[in-house]
Formats: C-alpha cells, structure tokens, sequence
C-alpha cells in the first residue's frame, strides 16, 4: 500500500475514532441530564447547560434563559420529581470545528413521544447544551384535532406577541 494512502487511510480512522469519541461524551451529558430532572437533582441538571443557555417549552410562552428556567423549575424540583423524558432515538451532528454539535432526541415522555432538539457547546473542553427545544409530536393524521384544539389560544397569544412590536 502507498505510505500516503496508509497516512490518509490512518488520519480518517483516528478522526472518526475521536468523532465517536465526542458523540459519546454527548450522549452521556445528555442521558445524565434527563437522569437528572427525573431524580430531581436540580444543580446537577443546571451545570450541564451553559451559562447563556436557553430553553424553550411546549407552550408558545415558553422561551427561558437558564434562570428564568431555573426559577420556574425549581419548584418542581424541590417537590421531589421534576419530570422524566427517556430518550427513545438521538442523532448528532457536529460543526467545522469539532466545538458545537447539535441533535435531536425523540424522547418517550408523560406527554406520550415528545421531540427535543437543541445545540452544545464545548466550554473549558466540556460538552453544555446551549438552546434545548422541547416540542410535542403531532401524527400528521391527526394534526387537524390538534390545530383546533389550540386555535383560540394561539390567537390570543398572537394578538399579544403583535401589540408588543414597535410600530
């Protein structure tokens, strides 16, 4: 074989090798935060996310910087059982630099299947989520049930998002 061949061929595998590596690393930050809310650790649930991180909920309301999401999760929390999402499925991809991956989770939930999709960081080396999405799934056979169900509520919400806009 070419020696250039055999370096190409070694520096894919080490790559690749590093990449699942990386991939690991996030899955375990991720598996251990879900842990965490179900076990109701509320600091270690809050150190795997960055400090600028963002969380938005279900409800079109909810779009939290990370204290703002601690001040409403704590009470959750401090009742012994925040909530518990298993992860069913996780695809993750990574930027250019290796320095921030995002995914998507399907997640098994009490809301029944739930879909969580956000970005990581690296800080000081170690994988923080940075923005999470949790939204709820929809069977596209029944999304006309659900669109009528929220209707009235979205308009509301729509109405008040517009009157904060400047003119």
């Amino acid at each position: 074989m070419n020696k250039t061949l055999a370096f190409i061929l070694c520096l894919v595998i080490v790559t690749l090798q590093a990449q699942q590596t990386e991939k690991e690393k996030i899955d375990q930050v991720l598996d251990s935060w879900h842990q965490a809310a179900a076990n109701a650790h509320f600091q270690d649930y809050f150190d795997k996310m960055a400090a600028g991180a963002v969380f938005i909920g279900t409800d079109a309301s909810e779009h939290w910087d990370k204290e703002a999401f601690m001040t409403f999760s704590k009470p959750y929390f401090d009742r012994g059982n925040a909530w518990a999402f298993t992860p069913l499925q996780r695809h993750v991809y990574f930027g250019g630099t290796g320095e921030v991956a995002w995914f998507d989770e399907l997640l098994d939930t009490w809301m029944q299947l739930c879909r969580g999709s956000g970005v990581m960081v690296k800080e000081d080396g170690v994988w923080k989520i940075a923005h999470y999405v949790l939204s709820l799934t929809i069977p596209n056979e029944t999304v006309d049930g659900a669109i009528e169900l929220k209707k009235e509520r979205d308009s509301i919400f729509r109405r008040s998002l517009l009157l904060k806009q400047p003119n």
